[in-house]
C-alpha cells in the first residue's frame, strides 16, 4: 500500500484518526470492524497512524474451516491468542511446513514471504494480530475483501467473497493468495 493511499483512506464513522502523531483511545470492540468468512476483524491502528510501519487488529471467530493459504511478500505477521484455540500453518522459504495449535497466551510469528493459513479450533477464539514490514500495512484488506460492519458480533452467516475479488487485493495490500497450496502437515482438512 502506498502512503498516499493510506492517508487518504478513512472509513466514515471511524474512531481512528487519519493523521499520525496524535494520541487516541478506542474502547473494547469499537475499532473499524469487518466481516470476512465467519470472522469479525477489528482494526485499532494501521498505516495512517503509524506512518505505514505496522497495524494492530483482532480477529474473533467460531470454530470453522481453514482460511485460504496466502503470503505477504514484504510483511511480517504475528499471531497472539487471547482466548480459545487456533491452529497455525506456516511454510518457510525452504519449503518446510510447520503446524502449531496456539491457545490463550501463545504466540506465532510468520516471516515475510512465507505461505500461511489458520483454522479456528474452538468457538469464541480471539487472535491479536500485528503486521509490519517494508510492504506497508494491510489493515484495510479485511473490509475490502470482506464487508465493513457496525455490528459488534460475528456475522449471522459467513461472508464469502466472490472468487474474482481475491485477485484485486495483492497490489494494494501485500497479500498473495495461493489457491493451489497444499499443507502436508498431516492434519485433516488442511
Amino acid at each position: 500500500m502506498t502512503i498516499e493511499f493510506a492517508r487518504t483512506h478513512h472509513r466514515p464513522g471511524s474512531l481512528i484518526p487519519t493523521d499520525p502523531g496524535k494520541p487516541y483511545f478506542i474502547e473494547k470492540g469499537a475499532g473499524d470492524r469487518a466481516h470476512l468468512f465467519g470472522d469479525l476483524f477489528t482494526v485499532y491502528a494501521g498505516g495512517p497512524q503509524t506512518e505505514n510501519t505496522f497495524n494492530f487488529f483482532t480477529c474473533e471467530g467460531p470454530k470453522g474451516d481453514i482460511i485460504p493459504a496466502h503470503s505477504h511478500p514484504d510483511t511480517y505477521e504475528v499471531f497472539f491468542l487471547t482466548q480459545g484455540a487456533v491452529r497455525l500453518f506456516v511454510e518457510d522459504t525452504e519449503g518446510e511446513q510447520y503446524e502449531k495449535l496456539l491457545t490463550a497466551g501463545d504466540f506465532g510469528f510468520v516471516p515475510k514471504n512465507c505461505p500461511h493459513a489458520y483454522r479456528i479450533e474452538r468457538h469464541h477464539s480471539q487472535i491479536v494480530g500485528v503486521a509490519a514490514g517494508p510492504g506497508g500495512t494491510f489493515e484495510r484488506f479485511f473490509e475490502t475483501l470482506g464487508t465493513p460492519t457496525d455490528e459488534p458480533g460475528l456475522p449471522q452467516r459467513p461472508f464469502i467473497p466472490e472468487r474474482e475479488k481475491f485477485a484485486t487485493v495483492p497490489q494494494t495490500y501485500d497479500v498473495t493468495f495461493l489457491p493451489d497450496h497444499k499443507w502436508r502437515t498431516g492434519t485433516p482438512d488442511a
